[in-house]
């Protein structure tokens, strides 16, 4: 039952693992079924995640040790109020259309309520279960791990219930479109009005309300995506349930142990291990940040985009399997696999070693590598559902493997500085999440612009120029303005290709497959050289002190000291349960 409050607190801020659901709804706010010149780049919504990482990471390294003085309850009830004004506040920012106050929403204030509800569970039931620490990390962070499947069909359900479709004026043939500094614009009722026109892949991707609309120009500003009213239902869910949460958590009492556990003891009380300072003194440290450090780009980049990469890539390669129920489906199975490996790695690693648990994660550059090189070409030459499935499949491991990488690390640092300040040190280390957080997006979506760019214009210079002038009522020589005004996209320009021209967007995250591969090498290699620390002198002392108190239980009763009685009679009340009665002499 003490981890069923740190549950309800891990499951809500595990939805941000399920950002990629606002990916689509964020970069077409006005335009609604297809990009409008004022929307925001894929770039730029991502950019908010990232910073709800780095957030973390400042809440973690500078907050981590107040945490762990403040106690669970209270900084549980923090992450409960700072994470609903997070929500709340990017609603309003979908509302206002306002970048900068999503920024400060979901980016600063969901990444405290982030950090704040991610250490103080992991501390406590490390308390909970000290002689089974990997499933103690594990417990902790699965439901984490599993807070983006319960979010994504939650914000699937809420967006759709809030989503309007935009007006419709007719097919494109049909009205006449004049462009403007790259916008695309119509005469309604005598006045020109921004419009959008909506191809066939821009339509496959939508649910709900959206679904089934037909091909043609759409009125800027008219409909809604529903993501407003979405982040505002769930600022009121969220926050009602962590505080709850925050409500039941408390810690164990003062010298409690498991049954049969001997807990390590020192001269001057407390548990042996290195301070947050000591640690930060040690190669080991340097290297076990990066070796989180390149993990962890690989989940962050998969999951900041998940929704928008299966979409792209397969969207029109299997329109029937890749819809937009499926790609909302497939961000629940990521996260799904998250939490599976959060648990499953953690216990491992109690038979495994942590060192080696880190070692299997190096499988992930091999797995990663399979995309672009056959998974990819697969679904191109006619794979079918067949490619889907193993994309699927392989993307999941890989993010099986980064859940695992955070269950073990409490574990893996207990192990190389000892017990006493996992939380500040815990901190410290999660720094190189924040990181991974702005690096692996940043790789991913900055690749896959400059993969578009180039597929844009090597289509547009196979469009004769009259058929160019006519479809998009400027000349080639402005087509920087229209790829800046999102008029000239990759879907528009494959309609107007000789047949037989094969579609550039299934490889738009080759490169971005590449790069992370070399960021899990250099993981890899860090994880390898790491080796133990030189013992603390606090766990020489309490090895010494272990030594002596078995020397006294070797001893006849009759030959100790009252103060050796005193030390064995103390050892066995920590090994008591808390209601266990009192032994009497």
């Amino acid at each position: 039952m003490a981890a069923v409050p740190s549950f309800m607190v891990q499951i809500c801020i595990g939805s941000v693992y399920a950002w990629s659901m606002w990916n689509f709804p964020l970069t077409h706010e006005l335009g609604v079924v297809a990009a409008a010149a004022g929307d925001w780049s894929l770039s730029e919504v991502v950019g908010v995640f990232s910073l709800t990482a780095t957030s973390l990471g400042f809440t973690t390294f500078f907050l981590g040790p107040w945490a762990e003085r403040a106690g669970p309850r209270y900084v549980a009830a923090m992450s409960a109020s700072t994470y609903g004004i997070a929500l709340a506040l990017s609603g309003l920012g979908c509302q206002l259309h306002s970048l900068p106050l999503i920024y400060l929403g979901y980016g600063v204030f969901g990444g405290m309520g982030w950090g704040f509800g991610y250490i103080s569970p992991v501390s406590t039931l490390l308390r909970w279960f000290p002689d089974k620490k990997g499933l103690a990390g594990g417990l902790a962070l699965t439901a984490f791990g599993a807070g983006g499947a319960v979010a994504s069909p939650l914000i699937s359900t809420l967006q759709n219930a809030f989503a309007r479709p935009p007006t419709f004026l007719g097919p494109a043939s049909e009205i006449a479109l004049s462009v403007e500094n790259g916008r695309q614009f119509a005469n309604v009722d005598g006045v020109l009005r921004e419009v959008v026109v909506a191809t066939s892949s821009n339509l496959a991707q939508l649910t709900g309300p959206l679904e089934g609309l037909s091909e043609g120009v759409y009125l800027v500003g008219t409909g809604s995506t529903g993501a407003a009213m979405a982040l505002f239902s769930m600022s009121a869910i969220y926050s009602t349930v962590m505080a709850a949460g925050a409500i039941g958590m408390r810690v164990p009492k003062p010298g409690w142990a498991p049954e049969g556990f001997v807990a390590p003891v020192t001269n001057a009380g407390g548990e042996p291990g290195y301070s947050y300072k000591e640690a930060m003194h040690t190669p080991q440290f340097y290297l076990l940040w990066l070796a989180v450090f390149g993990n962890a780009c690989s989940g962050m980049a998969l999951l900041s985009t998940a929704k928008t990469m299966c979409g792209e890539v397969f969207g029109q390669l299997v329109p029937a399997l890749v819809t937009g129920g499926f790609t909302a489906s497939y961000v629940a199975a990521l996260s799904s696999a998250s939490a599976g490996g959060r648990f499953g790695w953690a216990v491992c690693s109690d038979y495994l070693g942590r060192r080696n648990t880190y070692k299997f994660f190096a499988t992930g550059v091999p797995a990663l590598a399979t995309i672009p090189m056959f998974i990819v070409p697969m679904g191109v030459e006619g794979g079918g559902p067949t490619s889907v499935y193993f994309f699927v499949g392989t993307t999941m491991f890989v993010v099986m493997n980064y859940g695992g990488l955070f269950s073990v690390l409490p574990a893996y640092i207990s192990d190389l500085f000892g017990q006493r300040n996992v939380g500040a040190i815990h901190g410290r280390i999660l720094t190189a999440w924040s990181g991974s957080a702005l690096v692996g997006p940043t790789i991913l979506t900055t690749m896959r612009g400059r993969s578009e760019r180039g597929a844009i214009e090597a289509l547009a210079e196979n469009v004769p120029d009259d058929k160019f002038l006519t479809a998009f009522g400027s000349p080639k020589t402005e087509l920087p303005a229209l790829i800046e005004g999102k008029t000239a996209n990759i879907s528009r320009l494959m309609e107007l290709q000789a047949a037989g021209t094969p579609d550039p967007t299934p490889h738009l995250y080759d490169t971005t497959c590449y790069s992370i591969c070399g960021m899990l090498t250099i993981a890899a290699m860090s994880n390898l050289a790491i080796r133990a620390p030189p013992p603390h002198p606090s766990m020489i002392e309490a090895l010494e002190q272990e030594k002596h108190l078995s020397n006294l239980e070797d001893a006849e009763v009759c030959d100790l000291t009252d103060r050796e009685r005193e030390e064995l009679a103390s050892r066995e009340r920590m090994q008591q349960p808390p209601d266990a009665p009192e032994k009497t002499s």
